[in-house]
């Protein structure tokens, strides 16, 4: 069986993983997957893990570990994914990486790579996003503007702000995700898959970066350093 390229994006809330994952993706051939994605796509299919999800946000609770990780464990089994895919998302802590080092097979070559953007900068970029409510490409008043106001370019839906691209919201985003992160990177240093990249350049240039960093450190399989990793 070939290898499986897998790129996992990290970075804080509006530091542009969406916008990387899609125009990698159409370079690599391999899918953009996302925790939220996958999450509507079992729930839609009623799987015994999307019911479990579903049961959760119904109650107004986190969906647990267990049940994120089986969702993932379960996506990435599907034959879009054979050759490797972009994960978008997860895993958000150490306890779900290690938990997905155990689903890597022994020939898969993993990139872990944060798009690092000064918080200052993000919180006007947050609060400038529009998402399409139809595709999911992503415009912002200081950096890709539509064509049409309010209108996608790509398929003429609806653009919307995400609920939580709020001034009052974003700073607790940040504190989240870094309580979170810091760990994690730290955890993929470790184990010799991290890389970053500068988030304040063009959209352009950051996604040549990447695909360099991809090609100039391929393969990079993991190995086990410092914490008992569970990567085949």
């Amino acid at each position: 069986m070939s290898f499986r390229k897998i790129v996992i994006l990290l970075g804080a809330p509006g530091a542009g993983k969406g916008t990387q994952a899609r125009a990698i993706m159409r370079d690599l051939g391999i899918p953009q997957i996302s925790t939220g994605d996958m999450l509507r796509d079992a729930i839609a299919r009623k799987t015994q893990l999307g019911l479990a999800a579903k049961q959760k946000m119904e109650a107004g609770e986190l969906v647990s570990d267990d049940i994120v990780n089986g969702i993932v464990a379960d996506r990435i089994q599907e034959d879009d994914c054979r050759n490797g895919f972009i994960l978008d998302g997860y895993p958000r802590t150490v306890q779900q990486a290690e938990s997905f080092g155990g689903k890597m097979a022994g020939g898969d070559q993993l990139s872990v790579i944060e798009i690092a953007v000064d918080t200052a900068k993000l919180a006007n970029r947050l609060m400038g996003r529009w998402l399409c409510s139809s595709c999911g490409d992503i415009y912002n008043v200081y950096s890709r503007t539509p064509k049409q106001e309010g209108v996608c370019d790509r398929c003429g839906g609806s653009l919307v702000h995400r609920s939580d691209d709020q001034e009052h919201l974003i700073s607790e985003r940040f504190r989240a995700y870094q309580a979170e992160t810091y760990p994690l990177v730290e955890y993929y240093q470790q184990v010799g898959v991290y890389r970053q990249v500068n988030g304040s350049l063009p959209i352009n240039q950051i996604t040549d970066e990447i695909l360099s960093l991809l090609q100039a450190h391929a393969p990079m399989t993991p190995a086990s350093r410092g914490r008992d990793t569970k990567f085949a």
